[in-house]
């Protein structure tokens, strides 16, 4: 006995029919679905919709309930009032179990349910359910069970049957948690179709004039991540003294999680303003919180740099681009 509820699991083989009594249900239990009739309401939640005719007047083809809480999670009740159409379904009313906020769950998570899903018979004031007894499966890549056809829209719409009266019907939902654990570490590549390519252009006043080590560019947007240039006049690791170093660099890295990592193509060039021939840099990298900075410690001489046909310092003042193109991102799973 479970909150009120006689509650047990039943394994059922492909071929077997198994009819079973408890209380005022009656289940149907066929390769783990069961339909029954309960005088039960559903234990964890209940969802009244007024009008529901309006829903479809207005092309709201899904209506996502409020968040509500069972077994230690968070779920909502998902309904497509005249079918689940991704799925080619119109002759019926589809209606999911969802679970919510799993982004603040550990890598890894996976839970198994029992879950009932309810649609209250005004006449008779008793509850149609299917349930699926066998088990789901919850985990990072699959957060949604439910049923496509649960109920055929001529039988809904049917006043004799209860379900529609006076335009208002009632679902509920019922889900038992079975077993819980915590699977290896995982991660998903999302790799970008027809990544979009962002430029930043940054001028540099007075640069014979500069005494810090590195100075860094204002930060700027690409591909949801901020970004900034590095520039080091006297030049860093083995460029010291010689050469000017040029970096790309996340402007916010502690801002990501120590799993994410970002797959960039970025190019740097310094704008030569009198023949233009730019200096230019091209690479690829997979930038992440711990590794978020790249570029080249001798990206160009000093004596080159300085020279004034060069075109890359002219009237002190040095102008830097930078194109960032983001290909893929991966996170934990």
């Amino acid at each position: 006995m479970k909150e009120g509820l006689l509650f047990e699991r039943f394994k059922v083989q492909t071929q077997k029919c198994l009819l079973i009594s408890s209380g005022a249900a009656l289940f149907l239990i066929l390769s783990g679905i069961s339909r029954s009739v309960s005088d039960t309401p559903p234990n964890h939640y209940t969802m009244k919709i007024q009008l529901f005719s309006q829903l479809a007047k207005n092309k709201i083809e899904t209506y996502h309930s409020s968040d509500f809480e069972a077994g230690g999670y968070k779920w909502k009740l998902v309904v497509y009032p005249n079918g689940n159409k991704d799925k080619g379904i119109t002759d019926h009313i589809s209606l999911y179990l969802v679970m919510t906020q799993v982004e603040s769950l550990n890598p890894g998570w996976e839970i198994r349910t029992v879950f009932r899903l309810y649609l209250l018979d005004q006449n008779k004031d008793n509850y149609f359910t299917l349930g699926d007894i066998a088990g789901k499966r919850f985990h990072r890549m699959k957060h949604e069970w439910g049923f496509d056809k649960f109920v055929p829209l001529t039988l809904f719409n049917d006043p004799a049957k209860g379900y529609l009266v006076n335009d208002t019907c009632v679902f509920g939902a019922e889900v038992y948690i079975t077993q819980e654990k915590h699977t290896g570490k995982g991660e998903i590549l999302s790799m970008i179709k027809d990544a979009i390519s962002y430029k930043h252009t940054w001028k540099i006043d007075d640069f014979s004039s500069l005494s810090d080590e590195c100075i860094n560019s204002i930060p700027f947007n690409a591909a949801d991540q901020k970004w900034k240039i590095q520039v080091y006049p006297k030049g860093k690791g083995s460029g010291i003294g010689n050469y000017i170093s040029i970096y790309l660099a996340l402007a916010e890295p502690e801002k990501l999680s120590s799993t994410t990592k970002i797959y960039a193509e970025f190019t740097v060039r310094i704008l030569d303003r009198i023949n233009g021939k730019h200096y230019v840099g091209t690479a690829n990298y997979w930038f992440s919180a711990s590794n978020n900075v790249c570029g080249w410690p001798r990206f160009v001489s000093v004596p080159y740099f300085n020279m004034q046909q060069a075109g890359l310092l002219w009237k002190n003042i040095c102008i830097v681009e930078a194109d960032v193109t983001v290909h893929g991102v991966a996170n934990a799973l």
